[in-house]
């Protein structure tokens, strides 16, 4: 299978570069004008297509596509990117890399909601709390990019609630489907000259596929930015999620082939999910402000204050654990441009970013999801701040190079309340270290440009791995560090119609931080070895029937992300077992992800897309593997004018039909070899959208 679309994207790329290099020949009264497309990821916004850099884009367009239930299916469009969710609302994300670290949730990768971090200073990040409905724009910075971001050896992702170039709208929107479906939504946004409002309300509930997979989170979001001089502006944003799922479990072979919907099952020793009501709670509490100031015609400065509050509650088979965190903190950049010279022009950026997360983190007995008596109590407060400068210019308007660099501090000190009562912290410090970035790009022809790039990554234990499930903090845990080189290449046509993007990476990662569990299932972690991880992603769009006005197909869109993935172990060895040159666990060796868009008569359209996963190793022995699968998606809508200001969209669409038995999210390495996270079988869902 995976040789089939190799050639075929072979082909695309071949007639890509023919295209490219010739004028389009469709009557420009039959096109619609597209906008090029732009990041803002490294502080000023600028084309993707020079930026030396691996960047995707997820605009307001292509996410419109994609069920707007989950962040999985869209983000699994990008190369590079694997996005799981082994039930409702438990997420899983990794860019470039392994799901080792990661049980559940995001670790590794820093994302921000506009400037304001959603990671806090002890690398945890509240993803599922977030609605994608309510989010117009995602950029994702593939490869370690602590040089303007922070510690970091993943990724970066960036997401922005508001699209600026949207006026006054106000919209609505009901979907639901199989398992018990329903999510409603509400925006609105109103803009005047000097004030641009915006709120989002939503509420989203889902039975699941399997037992004791219940979610709901009901989601309130508003922003208000106020223009007080030409190209400066004053943001406020504030955001509040309520989101309780339950967890069904795992399950070993024999159980998902007997029963792939029922929960963990009991064991002679230990309760089973439903008996022990696992579930998770997070309520988030997020505000900030960001003052964007253009201080004279050659200085910028950006200034963001931000805060978050987070109640976490979760039942688990063998505990009950609380976790109350606090995060404050500030960022903030100033941006010195050049006096523009036709040949030479420069930008200079220096800034930096703090952030304090203090955390009560307690563990009860779990009595059938209640708490019982307290095993034990602890508070960590956790600090990193980093300093960063980058400087990037463009010569003779083809070659652009960028260096920047940051200074990376990172700390936490911790006292037990209970059983011990200690009144003093006990603190332990990293050093500093240098997180340097070099690229360049050059403009080859106006259409073609070649890029490459070095840079570090350098990733700090978070407070779940320093203080994980087994209730032992780890001094002992040390950051994990590598280096990234790469280079490729974009191609365009001239429109912009065609889009191509491809990059060669290798990733040599030392002292990687790697999960363990013990016999009763509590977890712990470990630096051992490294890991050496090259690979190659491919994006590629293009309109074969670019949008016109008549005709039976009035557009016709192909969008393929390819990627080959052949990361490894080195010198990895645990508990007496060598593990060198085993395939990383967790990582697929191909992904390839294509889409068909059609636009018919009467403002008809069609999507379809099909997703190829190669087989996954799931445990770091690679004696065991989730087979290969393919799903196929669909999705039908119309779209009809009510009236001048008011569009009327209905919609419906199915998942996996093909009807693929699958795992979208395994548990690795997992105690009594239960790696399995059933997902659903063939299942559908339908919806309207009012906007005005």
């Amino acid at each position: 299978m995976i040789k089939h679309y190799l050639s075929l994207v072979s082909l695309l790329i071949v007639t890509g570069a023919a295209i490219a290099q010739t004028k389009p020949t469709a009557k420009p009264d039959t096109l619609r004008p597209l906008n090029p497309v732009t990041v803002k990821g490294y502080l000023s916004e600028q084309p993707v297509l020079s930026v030396p850099a691996s960047v995707s884009v997820l605009g307001a367009a292509q996410l419109k596509l994609q069920p707007d239930n989950s962040f999985v299916t869209a983000l699994n469009t990008v190369p590079g990117i694997r996005a799981e969710e082994r039930s409702p609302g438990s997420y899983r994300l990794s860019i470039r890399g392994s799901l080792l670290r990661s049980p559940f949730g995001v670790r590794d990768v820093k994302v921000y909601f506009d400037e304001i971090p959603l990671t806090d200073a002890g690398g945890n990040t509240y993803l599922n709390a977030i609605d994608i409905s309510n989010i117009r724009h995602i950029e994702i910075l593939k490869g370690p990019d602590g040089s303007l971001f922070g510690a970091n050896s993943g990724g970066v992702v960036l997401l922005n609630p508001v699209n600026r170039a949207d006026s006054n709208y106000l919209s609505a929107g009901i979907n639901g489907g199989s398992y018990g479906l329903f999510h409603e939504k509400v925006s609105l946004q109103n803009t005047s000259a000097k004030n641009r409002f915006n709120f989002n309300q939503s509420y989203q509930t889902y039975d699941g596929y399997r037992q004791n997979s219940r979610m709901h989170r009901t989601y309130l979001q508003a922003g208000d930015a106020y223009r007080y001089a030409p190209h400066s502006e004053l943001r406020a944003t504030i955001l509040y999620s309520d989101l309780d799922y339950q967890t069904p479990g795992g399950l070993n072979l024999a159980q998902m082939q007997a029963n792939p919907r029922s929960a963990r099952l009991p064991t002679a020793t230990l309760p089973g999910a439903i008996q022990q009501k696992i579930r998770i709670n997070t309520k988030l509490l997020l505000g900030g402000l960001v003052n964007d100031a253009q201080l004279t015609n050659r200085i910028r400065n950006v200034l963001a204050v931000f805060g978050n509050h987070v109640d976490f509650a979760n039942p688990f088979i063998t505990n009950y654990e609380q976790r109350n965190e606090n995060t404050y903190g500030l960022r903030t950049y100033f941006e010195l441009a050049a006096i523009p010279k036709e040949n030479f022009d420069w930008k200079l950026n220096l800034g930096m970013e703090w952030q304090q997360t203090n955390s009560q983190i307690s563990n009860y007995d779990n009595n059938a999801g209640e708490k019982g008596d307290v095993q034990k109590i602890d508070k960590i407060n956790t600090g990193q701040h980093f300093f960063f400068a980058r400087y990037a210019a463009d010569i003779f308007k083809r070659l652009h190079v960028e260096a920047a660099a940051s200074l990376n501090y990172y700390g936490y000190k911790f006292r037990n309340l209970a059983p011990l009562n200690e009144t003093d912290f006990i603190k332990r410090n990293f050093d500093a270290v240098v997180m340097p970035r070099l690229a360049l790009s050059y403009q080859i022809t106006n259409d073609f440009i070649w890029r490459a790039s070095v840079s570090r990554g350098y990733s700090t234990p978070t407070t779940a791995e320093v203080r994980p499930t087994d209730n032992i903090i780890n001094t002992g845990l040390q950051a994990q560090i590598g280096w990234n080189y790469e280079t490729g290449l974009r191609l365009r046509n001239k429109d912009e119609s065609l889009l191509l993007d491809a990059s060669v990476f290798y990733y040599k990662l030392d002292r990687s931080i790697v999960r363990q569990l013990n016999p009763n299932e509590t977890e712990y972690y470990i630096n051992s070895g490294g890991t050496n991880q090259p690979g190659f992603e491919l994006a590629f769009t293009d309109w074969l029937v670019k949008r016109k006005q008549n005709g039976i197909i009035r557009g016709l869109q192909f969008n393929t992300a390819l990627t080959i993935s052949r990361f490894k172990f080195r010198d990895y060895n645990v508990a007496g077992a060598s593990y060198s040159g085993n395939r990383l666990t967790g990582v697929p060796r191909e992904v390839v992800v294509s889409s068909l868009q059609t636009l018919l008569p009467q403002n008809f359209a069609l999507f379809v897309q099909h997703n190829y996963t190669a087989n996954i190793p799931l445990n770091d022995a690679n004696s065991v593997y989730a087979a290969k699968y393919h799903l196929l998606q669909a999705k039908a809508s119309w779209q009809h004018n009510i009236s001048r200001k008011t569009r009327l969209e209905l919609y419906a669409g199915a998942d996996n039909l093909l009807n693929q038995k699958y795992s979208l999210g395994n548990d690795l390495n997992a105690v009594g070899n239960r790696y399995y996270n059933p997902a659903p079988l063939r299942n559908y869902f339908f919806g309207v959208n009012v906007n005005m």
